[in-house]
């Protein structure tokens, strides 16, 4: 399904390594050129083996730390234990430095930015979340930062050899862009990073807020080859083009952000459009932190950006298959350095990829805390819903299950159609199934179900204190 991508996009050469058969009929601009030169970089990094990416990352986090330790408040004895003079920066020295969490984050603002960033990594910025979780984190970045970020964008096209000159579509919240149904807005190309390099085909936004109907509609009018959205609402289109019989006969890959992915939806777009799903996993305050194996449905951690940790709940790393919590270094942020911060999410670690890149591998990732299912004995599991021949055929247009008390779940239902006693009893039934007799079930009928503040949709949510 991955169509090479079209030589005559390119407004001057890739080089071979990056991309074979380019001409050079242009001179690019200096961020461009810097975005071609880390192209070539990332080329030779993601085939070195593991403990090569280790130690280079390692020689790395050396001067973040040292920078820290000498210009930034929070870090002064935080990291005096640590002798970066003399001892080797390995792992077993790197697990002594404490966790920083979300709330140090928070409460510790101004204390954990530079008083001396670096002048030659550029204008410092403000970086705030969306408060996904309901808190959130602000901090300050530099272009150097940005330009990683730019340069991943352009691997994950490259790794994936997307034609660059078809058109894009893109449902997501975008406040500042009056991009509501049913016209949306009209771009001539796809915009940063892509088109600072590539020559691009088009693109067109819609504001991701509105019904999926509106969506549905304004995809059909668009008729694009690539389809970038949340995962929430990939699924949600899947399911309504299956329901209704509408067709997007010229998209050629559905590709997601933003979200843990249900179980179903790489099997909902195949069955639906005949296309496959490419993810990524990124955040405002850190970039991207993997992205989707070209070959694979697993993710390969962002090496050249971040040191990514998996760690159990005593600290520990995770072994192949086993869930842990999410910790990241970002490696190139001299402002405000987040060294060895637990970004909320929990992910599975995973093994060696076939592909032969010596990147690491996240086998799934499976969301916030919040998305943890208690168990009425006190244990935990992460909530896996039904396939999707199961879903279908439920009379639900969008559901979210909600954990109120240990041993009590409720469905919140949007209705497909007009909704009957015979329908709330098939959810109900869908409900005693998946939860299992240890769980009193019940089932609520909503016009909508809400989406974060950042635009992000939870289908298992967790209403119980996490510390209890």
């Amino acid at each position: 399904m991955n169509a090479p991508i079209n030589p005559n996009a390119l407004p001057y050469a890739v080089p071979r390594s990056v991309l074979p058969g380019a001409a050079w009929p242009a001179i690019p601009n200096d961020l461009a050129s810097r975005l071609l030169a880390l192209q070539l970089q990332f080329g030779q990094s993601q085939w070195w083996p593991p403990e090569v990416i280790q130690a280079r990352q390692f020689e790395q986090l050396r001067q973040v730390l040292a920078h820290a330790q000498r210009t930034v408040p929070f870090y002064g004895s935080r990291l005096s234990a640590l002798d970066l003079t003399h001892a080797p920066l390995d792992r077993e020295n790197w697990s002594r430095i404490p966790i920083l969490s979300r709330k140090d984050v928070q409460l510790n603002r101004d204390a954990l930015r530079s008083r001396s960033i670096p002048a030659e990594h550029g204008a410092v910025r403000e970086v705030t979340t969306s408060g996904s979780t309901g808190r959130p984190v602000s901090i300050l970045s530099t272009e150097l930062p940005v330009m990683l970020w730019q340069a991943i964008a352009l691997r994950e096209h490259l790794w994936h050899r997307r034609d660059l000159t078809a058109k894009l579509a893109v449902i997501r919240v975008h406040p500042s862009l009056n991009a509501e149904p049913p016209d949306g807005v009209a771009m001539p190309t796809w915009g940063p990073p892509t088109d600072l390099v590539f020559r691009t085909g088009p693109a067109a936004m819609l504001n991701g807020s509105c019904a999926v109907g509106d969506m549905a509609a304004w995809l059909c009018k668009q008729d694009p080859d690539y389809l970038l959205t949340t995962a929430t609402r990939a699924l949600a289109l899947a399911r309504h083009f299956r329901r209704t019989g509408l067709s997007l006969p010229r998209l050629r890959q559905v590709r997601t952000y933003g979200e843990a992915m249900s179980a179903d939806l790489r099997e909902q777009c195949r069955e639906t459009w005949r296309v496959p799903v490419v993810d990524m996993y990124s955040s405002r305050e850190i970039g991207y932190m993997a992205l989707q194996c070209p070959l694979h449905e697993h993710y390969h951690v962002q090496s050249e950006n971040i040191l990514l940790e998996i760690l159990d709940e005593q600290g520990n790393a995770c072994r192949d298959g086993e869930i842990g919590r999410v910790v990241i270094s970002t490696l190139h942020n001299f402002a405000t350095p987040l060294i060895r911060y637990e970004i909320g999410d929990y992910a599975e670690s995973g093994g060696s990829c076939p592909c032969g890149r010596g990147l690491p591998v996240i086998r799934r990732i499976l969301g916030r805390v919040r998305n943890m299912m208690r168990m009425p004995d006190g244990s935990t599991r992460w909530p896996d819903f039904m396939l999707a021949e199961t879903r279908n055929d439920l009379p639900a247009a969008q559901m979210q299950i909600v954990q109120t008390a240990p041993d009590v779940l409720e469905l919140r239902a949007v209705p497909a159609r007009h909704f009957s006693a015979k329908d709330r009893a098939k959810l109900l039934d869908y409900m005693r199934q998946w939860a299992g007799p240890q769980f009193h079930v019940s089932v609520r009928i909503v016009d909508d179900i809400p989406r974060g503040p950042g635009g992000k949709f939870e289908e298992f949510m967790s209403l119980l204190d996490p510390q209890t």
